[in-house]
Parts: C-alpha cells; sequence; structure tokens
C-alpha cells in the first residue's frame, strides 16, 4: 500500500493512523503505518513530553506525527475562566439532573476532572507544539482546520509536514491557500467531528479540487479493500482513527466501554453536539439522546459545552455508567468485533487490500500481468 506521499514520509504502507494512545501510535509506526498521537487531552506540556520521549523510544527509528486542535484565528487575552463564567447557570443544573438521575457518584473529595477540554483552547495548544518540536515528529495536523500562519511556518522551519482535516472542497481549497501540505478528507462517517459529506462523494471532489496536493481519505474506512477504494478514488492514503479503539494496546481504562464498542452496529452513531458543542460522531447513548432532546437546554457553542461536560463526562466514564457510557467513534464501529493487536490489524488491512486489487484487477483483464 505504497504511494508517492508514504514513499516520501519512509513508511511501508499508507495508512495513518490517528489514536490518543502512545502506545497504539508506536506500534502503527511499527507495523509499517504512521501513527500520529492525538494531543488534545494533554493539558500539562511535562505530559504530553514524557508521552513523545516514550515514542522515540518505542518506534523503532520510525516516522510519527501530532494531532493538536487550534483555531486558525487567534483571541487575545481569553482565560480559561472567562470562558467559564460565560456558562449559563440552567445548563449546569441541567447536567446536575441529569447526573442525579442515572446515580452518578460525585468524584472524589480533591479529585480533580481526568478530563479536560482546555486542549481546544489556542495557549494550550501553542504549548503543546512548544514541546512536540523538539521530538522528531514528521507530521502535524490540525483537526480545526489551518493551524494559524505562524504555526505553519514553524513546522515547515522544521521540515514537518501539516495537515488538516476538510468536510468539504470549499475547506480544502481554503487549507490549499493556506499552505497546507496534505487534506484530510474526513466523511461524514467519521468518529469525532465530522460535516455531511459521506466519504464516497468527499475525497474526489477534495482530491480534484487541491490537486497536486495530496490527499487522505478519512471517515468509515476499517478494511482492506475501503482502502483500495480510497487510493482508487485518488486519495494517496487512509486516515483511521476510531479503528485502533478496540486494539489491545489502546487503554480506554473501561471494560464496560469496551464491550459497548465491540457490540455495536454501525447505526449506533449519533452526530451530537453533546462532547464539545461542534457535531461530532460518538455512540448513542442516553446522555447524547439528553442533549439532542428538543425538551432540554440544548448545547452551547465550542468551548462552553465541552467545559461544560467535562466534569460529568469524567464521573460517567470513572463509574462507568452504561446508559450514559460513550466515546467518539465513526461508523465503522460495526467492524470493531473483537480485540486484536495494531499489528494484527494491519495484516488484515494489507490481505484485504491485495484481495481488492486482485479482483479488480481479474475484472480488467489484467490477472497475472
Amino acid at each position: 500500500m505504497q504511494t508517492e506521499l508514504s514513499n516520501l514520509l519512509g513508511v511501508e504502507h499508507a495508512v495513518f493512523g490517528f489514536t490518543p494512545f502512545p502506545a497504539v501510535a508506536a506500534a502503527i509506526s511499527r507495523a509499517g503505518g504512521f501513527g500520529v498521537l492525538g494531543a488534545v487531552r494533554y493539558t500539562a506540556p511535562d505530559d504530553l513530553k514524557r508521552d513523545l520521549d516514550w515514542i522515540d523510544a518505542h518506534v523503532d527509528g520510525r516516522p510519527y506525527g501530532l494531532d493538536v486542535v487550534m483555531p486558525a484565528k487567534k483571541v487575545e487575552g481569553v482565560t480559561e475562566a472567562d470562558v467559564e463564567a460565560m456558562i449559563p447557570a440552567g445548563h449546569r443544573q441541567f447536567v446536575r439532573d441529569t447526573l442525579a438521575k442515572y446515580g452518578v457518584p460525585e468524584l472524589a473529595e480533591g479529585e480533580a476532572s481526568g478530563w479536560r477540554i482546555t486542549g481546544w483552547m489556542e495557549q494550550v495548544a501553542r504549548s503543546q507544539l512548544d514541546v512536540a518540536f523538539d521530538h522528531p515528529i514528521r507530521l502535524l495536523a490540525n483537526a480545526l482546520g489551518s493551524p494559524p500562519a505562524d504555526i505553519v511556518a514553524r513546522a515547515h522551519e522544521r521540515g514537518v509536514l501539516v495537515a488538516a482535516l476538510a468536510g468539504s472542497a470549499r475547506h480544502a481549497l481554503k487549507h490549499k491557500e493556506a499552505g497546507i501540505d496534505i487534506v484530510v478528507a474526513q466523511g461524514y462517517e467519521a468518529g469525532g467531528h465530522t460535516g455531511e459529506i459521506a466519504s464516497m462523494v468527499l475525497t474526489p471532489e477534495v482530491v480534484d479540487a487541491v490537486a497536486p496536493l495530496p490527499v487522505l481519505a478519512a471517515g468509515g474506512i476499517g478494511s482492506g479493500r475501503q482502502i483500495a477504494a480510497a487510493l482508487a478514488l485518488g486519495a494517496q492514503g487512509v486516515w483511521l482513527g476510531s479503528l485502533w479503539l478496540t486494539t489491545a494496546e489502546a487503554d480506554l481504562h473501561s471494560p464496560a466501554l469496551t464491550r459497548k464498542l465491540l457490540a455495536a452496529g454501525s447505526g449506533d452513531t449519533v452526530r451530537s453536539r453533546a462532547l464539545t458543542g461542534k457535531p461530532a460522531r460518538q455512540l448513542r447513548t442516553e446522555w447524547t439522546d439528553a442533549w439532542d432532546d428538543p425538551h432540554g437546554p440544548g448545547t452551547l457553542p465550542m468551548p462552553l459545552q465541552g467545559l461544560l461536560v467535562a466534569e460529568a463526562v469524567s464521573r460517567i466514564q470513572k463509574y462507568e455508567v452504561d446508559p450514559l457510557l460513550g466515546t467518539p467513534v465513526g461508523q465503522i464501529v460495526g467492524r470493531m468485533n473483537d480485540v486484536r493487536s495494531v499489528r494484527a490489524v494491519f495484516d488484515d488491512l494489507t490481505r484485504g487490500f491485495e484481495r481488492a486489487v486482485d479482483r479488480v484487477n481479474r475484472i480488467a483483464g489484467r490477472s497475472g500481468q
């Protein structure tokens, strides 16, 4: 599964694996793909440095990247406390009432929320990059579109390629104008923040719009034949995220959540603003239903919603409150039916890719050529 882009980055397979888990990112790179560590959960630079140091020691010299979340436009002088003050009291009461309805225990006295959304704030992302640029990352990806121009320049000065996610050809063209090196065309089926255009339609539209920039296809991809289809549509690789959540190297800290993912079908996800304030595909739960209920207060815009629900999400996860327990995941969850190693997943992807290519060659009358 080699393309011009994979050759440029020195990887065997044009499979880019996004994950919040350092062990998964390192395993993806060791398996011949390109591991990309999600940085949004790192609010302390020392924690990110620790995990990047660990990845450096466990990728066997192979390349990897980092994914951050930062807006293209800078807002001066806004602190987390300023944002917290904007949250209406009625929304805070709705959170308390919903947690009480399902008997969710409080955190222990003095225990801080283990999940914070401050990684969405620009100053946090910049501190992450101060750490990351001291490590041998080869790719910087931004989930909120093009990073600020000075960040793109810093990356290019260090020989780091910059990628940005796009949900439409219009967004992709803006990335090209901003000097981005790689566009990730993320379709409607994807986990996390995603637009409304399906991958089969979106990928060729973006490929044509930004040519000759390389495009990675994302959303609903979890098999070798789907990778073959993405390359046939003009992509130079694929960007996979959800598929790694049920690998042996992933550390969800929740057996109950793993069970829910393994049992879920492709129709068991929903695009909801419940987690961050922007539409994000995730497991459908009674928590997402409560926020999407027209009789409720409705969600707040980013980053208010994320700050509002941060402690609640931590409590739900810590105590594994099954009706409310969920996670961002794409529609490919219907294929995630067992726990396998990252290497086993790669073996399945490569075999499926070879079978798909052979099948197309036979149809085209090129078998054995």
